[in-house]
C-alpha cells in the first residue's frame, strides 16, 4: 500500500502576508481563482493562481449561528454565509473586484456529464426548488454567483454531486419504476483519479480504477474509459459511514415506516444524519472511535470492523463492474488519514489491485483547476439545462 501526500493547500496558518502578496500580484501574472466549498458546518475558501494554492481559510459556522436555520431550507443560510466569506476575505487581502473567476461546489442538480458549468438562471432555479434534496452543497453556486457579480467575473461549478456517467445497465434496481440514482462525491473522486493518472504518466481514460471516497458519506466508484461508470449513492446504498446508514434491509425498513413508531422526517434523519456509527456509538467523530477501540471498547471495535467490512465488500463489487481488471484502488477522503483504517482495508482488498492512499480531499484545488481550464481557453464552460423530464446523459459500453 502506498501513501501519497495531499496537494499542498495553503491555509490561514501560513500567514496573511503570503496571501496578501498573492492577491496584490497583477492579474496578468496569473488568473486569481476564488474557490468555495460549503459544508454542513463550515465554508472552505481557497485562493489559487497558476494551479497553486496561495491562501485560504475555513470559516466555521458554530451551532449558535446555525440553530436559527434548523429545519429550514439550506438557502436561508445564504446571506449569513456570504457575509462570513466576505469577512474572511478581508484579512487575506483580496478586494472583491480581483478574482478572474469564482467557483463553487455544485449541488443536487439534474443528472449531467462531468465538467465545468457556468452558473446560470436554470441552475439557480433548480437549486432553489431543491426537488432533489436539501444539502449544503446547494449553496455553492449561489455563493459563487453573488461574489462573482461583485467582482464582474464569471461564476462556475465543477463536477457537481449529480455527475452521471452511468450506462443503462447500472440504473435498474430490481423494481420497475424505482431506478437507482447517481449521486456521489464526484468532485473529489474525479480529481483523485486524474491525479493518480498524472502520477503514473497514463491518461485517465486508459485506466481502470476503483475509487473509494471515505468521508462523512462514502462513495465507492468504478472508472473506465475516462468515466465513472458506477458508484454507490451514499444517500441510500453502500456501506454505512459516520452518520449515514447506507444500504438497509428493505422489508425491515418498510415495516418500521408503517409501524407508526417513526415519522418520515425521523426516518430520513436516521438514515442520512443520525445513522451509521452515530446510531451505534452516539458519536460521528471517527478519531474518537479509534481511541475507544485502542482503549479496549469491544462495541466500538465491532462497529469499526463492520464498517470496514462493508467498504471492502463494496470495493469488491465495483471490481466486478470492471470485469476484475483493475489497475489500482484509490482510497481518499477524511477517513484515509487513519493508518489503522487504510491498512485494515488494504489487507482485505490488495489481492484485487495495488492500493494507493490519498488522504483528505482535493476539492478546492479541483474546483479551481476546473475554472482555470475555462479561463485559459483549454475547454469551454458547459451550459446547464434543467432536465425536468429526468433526462440523463447517455453512455454505452465500449
Amino acid at each position: 500500500m502506498r501513501s501519497d501526500n495531499e496537494l499542498s493547500r495553503a491555509g490561514a496558518s501560513r500567514g496573511e502576508a503570503a496571501s496578501r502578496a498573492a492577491a496584490d500580484t497583477p492579474r496578468e501574472g496569473g488568473a486569481l481563482i476564488l474557490a468555495l466549498n460549503p459544508g454542513s458546518t463550515s465554508t472552505k475558501i481557497g485562493l489559487f493562481r497558476d494551479g497553486h494554492a496561495v491562501g485560504g481559510e475555513t470559516v466555521r459556522h458554530p451551532d449558535d449561528t446555525l440553530r436559527p436555520f434548523a429545519r429550514r431550507p439550506v438557502l436561508d443560510q445564504l446571506d449569513m454565509r456570504l457575509a462570513a466569506v466576505r469577512t474572511a476575505l478581508e484579512p487575506l487581502g483580496v478586494p472583491p473586484d480581483r478574482p478572474a473567476a469564482v467557483v463553487g461546489r455544485g449541488g443536487l442538480l439534474a443528472p449531467l456529464a462531468s465538467g465545468t458549468y457556468a452558473v446560470n438562471d436554470a441552475m439557480l432555479d433548480d437549486l432553489r426548488a431543491a426537488e432533489r434534496g436539501e444539502h449544503a452543497s446547494n449553496l455553492g453556486a449561489f455563493l459563487a454567483h453573488g461574489l462573482a457579480e461583485e467582482a464582474g467575473c464569471p461564476a462556475f461549478v465543477v463536477d457537481p454531486v449529480s455527475v452521471d456517467e452511468w450506462e443503462p445497465v447500472a440504473r435498474l434496481s430490481g423494481l420497475a419504476g424505482l431506478d437507482r440514482e447517481c449521486l456521489s462525491h464526484a468532485l473529489n473522486t474525479k480529481a483523485v483519479a486524474k491525479r493518480f493518472a498524472r502520477q503514473t504518466g497514463r491518461p485517465y481514460r486508459e485506466l481502470r480504477l476503483v475509487v473509494a471516497h471515505l468521508g462523512s458519506g462514502i462513495s465507492i466508484s468504478a472508472h473506465r474509459d475516462g468515466r465513472m461508470v458506477d458508484v454507490c449513492n451514499p444517500r441510500e446504498e453502500g456501506p454505512f459511514s459516520a452518520d449515514r446508514a447506507g444500504g438497509l434491509p428493505a422489508l425491515k425498513l418498510l415495516d418500521l415506516a408503517f409501524s407508526g413508531k417513526a415519522a418520515h422526517d425521523d426516518l430520513e434523519r436516521g438514515i442520512f444524519r443520525e445513522g451509521g456509527v452515530y446510531s451505534y456509538l452516539g458519536t460521528r467523530d471517527l478519531a474518537d472511535v479509534e481511541r475507544r477501540v485502542a482503549a479496549g471498547d469491544a462495541d466500538a471495535a465491532l462497529v469499526v470492523d463492520a464498517m470496514l467490512y462493508q467498504i471492502a465488500r463494496e470495493i469488491g463489487a465495483m471490481a466486478t463492474v470492471l470485469h476484475g481488471r483493475v489497475d489500482a484502488i484509490l482510497l481518499t477522503g477524511g477517513m484515509a488519514h487513519s493508518p489503522s483504517y487504510t491498512s485494515d482495508l488494504a489487507a482485505r482488498i490488495d489481492w484485487i489491485a495495488p492500493v494507493h492512499v490519498f488522504p483528505g480531499e482535493d476539492e478546492l484545488a479541483a474546483l479551481a483547476e476546473g475554472a482555470a481550464r475555462v479561463i485559459r481557453g483549454e475547454e469551454a464552460a458547459r451550459e446547464y439545462r434543467s432536465t425536468t423530464d429526468d433526462r440523463r446523459p447517455t453512455f454505452r459500453s465500449s
